[in-house]
């Protein structure tokens, strides 16, 4: 199972001793079930043949919608299209429960006088048949007023992970506008973030927000969508998480070519905030379709 089965896979000798020890802890796989649903050809008319190889991948296409595809965009929401998969963001779903689901109680308790702490957490989803790594995703959270344990100030370089990914200063070489809806929320949440920040208005208003925000995720999703369609497949996906959508609200991705990536900001339209930051995605073989 490679470096995560190791209990020193990522010791840094600048560890404090509370971080060591928090890295040692043993953490359990999380299962994924992948959900497949086979058409009936009784119930819709498909020929057997059809229904044969018609395993109607849940999951993906209520991933897929949640991000906005379509019912023209068949390649995307509808199984038996030739080129039908996920879009490339997906990556995002196996591995929510167990990121979520890590314990976070070995830091100090909140002191509104201390400093902030910062916590990467890297999650592999993988074959279970085969080991073979499927997704990685890497996340950082700022923890406020949980710091000042000691160790190291600054992170080490993850390459494409802590890129900054500074805008050229020069126009955008594509913008595209996508007007999110109402219920993208209540839709997105199906794929297995049930916060309920996302859908009641009393949960929202503790957190500040006038209503349910769309969750980061969503906005990360549909403007990695952008980026494929505009410039083609990629290989993995960077943002920083810099303001929130407000589901029904415009998000604006304005993206330029730099060598074998793209550089991307997500904005909202009508209220002019940046919500996705010092954001990238690494194109296959380094070249767009552009």
């Amino acid at each position: 199972m490679s470096r995560f089965s190791s209990p020193t896979a990522f010791a840094d000798p600048e560890d404090s001793p509370l971080v060591a020890d928090a890295k040692r802890a043993p953490v359990d796989p999380v299962e994924y079930a992948y959900t497949e649903v086979r058409a009936r050809v009784h119930q819709f008319s498909v020929p057997p043949a059809a229904a044969a190889d018609a395993d109607s991948h849940r999951d993906v296409i209520l991933y897929n919608l949640g991000l906005g595809a379509s019912e023209k965009e068949l390649r995307w929401t509808y199984e038996g299209d030739d080129e039908f998969g996920a879009l490339p963001t997906f990556g995002v779903v196996p591995q929510f429960a167990a990121s979520s689901g890590l314990p976070l109680d070995w830091l100090p308790n909140f002191n509104p006088v201390s400093k902030a702490a910062a916590v990467t957490i890297v999650v592999e989803t993988r074959d279970k048949k085969t080991g073979e790594v499927v997704f990685e995703n890497q996340s950082t959270v700022f923890i406020r007023g949980a710091g000042g344990f000691g160790g190291k100030r600054v992170g080490s370089d993850r390459g494409a992970a802590t890129a900054v990914n500074a805008p050229p200063k020069r126009s955008p070489d594509a913008v595209v506008e996508e007007k999110t809806v109402p219920s993208q929320a209540v839709l997105y949440r199906l794929s297995g973030d049930y916060n309920p920040l996302h859908i009641l208005p009393e949960f929202a208003a503790v957190g500040g927000f006038d209503q349910p925000i769309l969750h980061g995720l969503c906005s990360m999703g549909i403007a990695g969508k952008h980026v494929l369609k505009t410039f083609g497949p990629y290989e993995d996906i960077k943002v920083r998480f810099a303001g929130v959508v407000y589901p029904g609200e415009t998000i604006v991705t304005e993206m330029w070519k730099e060598e074998g990536k793209v550089v991307f900001v997500a904005k909202v339209k009508e209220r002019g905030t940046t919500v996705l930051a010092a954001a990238a995605a690494t194109l296959v073989n380094g070249k767009a379709k552009l």
